[in-house]
């Protein structure tokens, strides 16, 4: 059974921290490049970070760097997205993916997928 279960999701005030979690079952994530996604009501889904496999290298949206960090630990089959400095924009549900491919992570549009976990930032 393969699956990817996210977590750490919450509703808090702007300026808050949220560290979100993404558990593979049923494969081995070390070879797969892992992203975080979001979509709100009403937009489109944004791909907010991704890493590769082997490499580590990440990417970032413009508007969350130096603000997010994502990581992954493959010993652990876990991912990770800490989120600092949360604005109202933030907000939305959360996805994890993850794709097998060995190259840079730009552009993956995800094997698999994950439920998502709803962040709210708001006053």
């Amino acid at each position: 059974q393969v699956q990817l279960v996210e977590s750490g999701g919450d509703s808090v005030q702007p300026g808050g921290s949220l560290r979100l979690s993404c558990a593979a079952s049923g494969f081995s994530l070390y070879q797969y490049a892992i992203a975080w996604f979001r979509q709100a009501p009403g937009k489109e889904r944004e791909r907010v970070s991704c890493i590769s496999s082997y490499s580590g290298i990440t990417k970032y949206v413009d508007s969350v760097k130096g603000r997010f960090t994502i990581s992954r630990d493959d010993a652990k089959n876990m991912a990770y997205l800490q989120m600092n400095g949360l604005m109202p924009e933030d907000t939305g549900l959360y996805y994890c993916a993850a794709e097998l491919r060995q190259g840079d992570c730009s552009g993956l549009m995800g094997d698999y997928w994950g439920q998502g976990t709803q962040v709210t930032v708001a006053s």
